[in-house]
């Protein structure tokens, strides 16, 4: 019984890497997908050649077309798309719970931070022993320090004491990933895909938010919610056509 759920671990073990094996595979080379699916032959610029992630060929502009400025705007849509893929969660998580009956102060994610300046401050998750900012100079303070600091680190490739020494700015690794994920190549080739895909919606997804908070002065939960309820009544074009010439 033991060597034969042995037997059977193996194979799925094995079975698994050849599917991630095959996905990461199909992310990368000449034969990735690419911007106009099977129309893109002749149409996909020399210096894209699939060997980073999330490059499906697209370049009109040519701003890749010089090594080091694609080096430098791949690192920047990284950067942004991780920082977009918090603020997307951090923007709905709070509207989601107070939603649910959980108490939490101002859950706009655009009103929040208002809060500062009333009196008694701000609490995190509207808990004054997580933390209770009543600052605003000190909250900037600690906020250039801490995110300076950090930024400082990554670009000049390591922290004092050594820490940080020898790893790739963008895909560091090691303490960086306590889970292990990166530690099988093909496994962290296919994670790269998935979290520029990702991160480019959520860009989009920011956006949006942005967009929606100057127009209905709602967070993007109170948004969904009108429109599910009335469809044809809030949506994009209606807002829109209020802004046209008579309205």
């Amino acid at each position: 019984m033991a060597l034969m759920l042995k037997s059977a671990t193996a194979k799925a073990a094995v079975r698994g890497s050849r599917q991630v094996t095959r996905a990461a595979i199909e992310w990368y080379g000449p034969d990735r997908p690419k911007f106009l699916g099977p129309f893109s032959e002749g149409d996909t610029p020399a210096y894209l050649t699939g060997e980073f992630p999330g490059d499906y060929g697209w370049d009109t502009a040519g701003l890749s077309a010089d090594p080091q400025t694609f080096s430098r705007y791949r690192e920047i849509e990284v950067i942004h798309a991780r920082w977009a893929m918090l603020g997307a969660l951090g923007c709905v998580t709070p509207e989601l719970l107070a939603k649910n009956g959980i108490p939490f102060g101002e859950a706009v994610w655009f009103k929040a931070g208002a809060q500062i300046f009333q009196d008694g401050g701000l609490n995190y998750l509207g808990n004054e022993n997580l933390v209770h900012a009543q600052s605003i100079l000190a909250t900037l303070a600690v906020q250039v320090l801490l995110m300076g600091a950090a930024e400082s680190y990554r670009a000049n490739g390591g922290a004092p004491g050594g820490f940080g020494e020898d790893l790739d700015s963008l895909y560091p690794g090691g303490a960086f990933d306590p889970l292990g994920l990166a530690d099988d190549p093909d496994t962290l080739a296919e994670l790269k895909v998935k979290e520029i895909k990702n991160g480019r919606l959520a860009m989009f997804s920011m956006f949006g938010f942005f967009v929606q908070a100057i127009v209905t002065g709602q967070g993007p939960i109170a948004n969904l919610d009108a429109h599910l309820a009335d469809p044809a009544g809030n949506n994009a074009w209606n807002y829109a056509t209020k802004f046209t010439p008579g309205n």
